[in-house]
């Protein structure tokens, strides 16, 4: 069975969630000549396979696995490999792997001829419910995570859960916590389904992740599709990136993006509640959800002003002012501009404690 996504906008499309759907690609592609398939040396069994049956002449690029593989100079390597197979606008960019890969290959794809199709080929937890849905591409540079980039939704979307069952546990744990995000700014039903059984929703050949994944890019198709730029509602999925951002930066992008987000989220939950906007009940569950299923809930108290560096380089930075992502209540984001430095170390006490 395969559950189909729609997101809406000027440029719709759909997202596939389901097992084996390799076989929906050429659906994906339509008459394309040429494919680029962009893999990690891990995802190269799968490359094989979804350039099998993509019926077109391939390209497999090789490229660096996770955030090692987002850099400006590997999408130049990727864009002379283009230039030398003869790509032209009617030809497809893949990307098969998480969800550094599939940024990289929607950059690549953004960025050639001032814009191709692609498809992301999710395989991991995170790329399936956050990076490949929504449009948004790009490549870390010196300053901070994907500072460069562009907005180029794709010709469709493919989450192959079998994909799930060879995702080390540390990866498929990390992918819950933009799972769990989700649960908090607008379906609280994620909440309740992973604390009913915590277990299940790590199971990759379970219902409970499946609905998961599902319950998680409804959410992300719901808030693309009426903002596809950020420039408003879009904003609110970015909620615990803020602190999680500069972790990453400051960690080198050697944490996961999951782990640093785990922790951004207990930082916006206390930022919420002391600037009194949260209730007490629903900034504590943050840290039991997150706990439950095994992620990062503290960083460390001497890092914060490095972290109060980066966080000011942030996107939803307005020139000098810092904006946070908070809830009002459950289900209910907002944002927060502008506040007090002693607020700001005060939330993330909490995060150091």
């Amino acid at each position: 069975m395969v559950t189909r996504i729609h997101v809406g906008g000027d440029r719709p499309y759909d997202v596939l969630v389901g097992r084996d759907l390799a076989g929906e690609l050429p659906g994906l592609i339509g008459d394309a000549a040429r494919v680029a398939v962009l893999y990690s040396a891990p995802l190269r069994s799968r490359a094989e396979r979804i350039a099998e049956v993509s019926g077109a002449r391939v390209t497999p690029i090789e490229v660096p696995d996770a955030e090692r593989g987002k850099t400006v100079e590997v999408a130049a390597r990727c864009w002379d490999e283009l230039g030398a197979a003869g790509f032209t606008r009617t030809d497809v960019v893949v990307g098969v792997g998480g969800g550094a890969v599939t940024d990289l290959a929607g950059f690549v794809a953004a960025s050639w001829l001032r814009g191709v199709r692609w498809v992301p080929v999710s395989t991991s937890l995170l790329g399936m419910v956050d990076a490949s849905v929504g449009g948004k591409t790009g490549v870390n540079i010196a300053a901070g995570k994907n500072l460069v980039g562009a907005f180029h939704p794709p010709a469709g979307v493919l989450c192959d859960l079998d994909a799930l069952a060879t995702l080390p546990a540390d990866d498929l744990t990390a992918g819950l916590a933009e799972v769990i995000k989700c649960g908090f700014i607008a379906d609280p039903a994620i909440l309740s389904l992973i604390e009913g059984d915590p277990k299940a929703a790590a199971d990759p050949g379970g219902d409970v992740l499946r609905e998961l994944v599902e319950r998680a890019v409804r959410v992300k198709a719901e808030v693309v599709s009426v903002d596809l730029k950020e420039s408003g509602l879009r904003e609110i999925l970015n909620y615990g990136h803020t602190l999680g951002h500069a972790i990453e930066k400051r960690e080198r992008y050697t944490w996961k993006h999951g782990h640093a987000i785990s922790v951004g989220l207990i930082f916006a939950a206390a930022l919420s509640r002391l600037s009194g906007r949260l209730d007490d009940a629903t900034s504590a569950r943050h840290r039991a959800v997150l706990e439950m299923v095994g992620l990062p809930t503290a960083y460390g108290q001497e890092f914060w002003d490095e972290l109060l560096s980066a966080m000011r380089v942030d996107k939803k930075a307005r020139a000098d002012t810092l904006r946070f992502v908070v809830l009002d209540g459950l289900a209910k984001p907002g944002i927060l501009t502008g506040p007090d430095e002693d607020l700001l170390r005060a939330a993330y006490a909490e995060v150091a404690r």
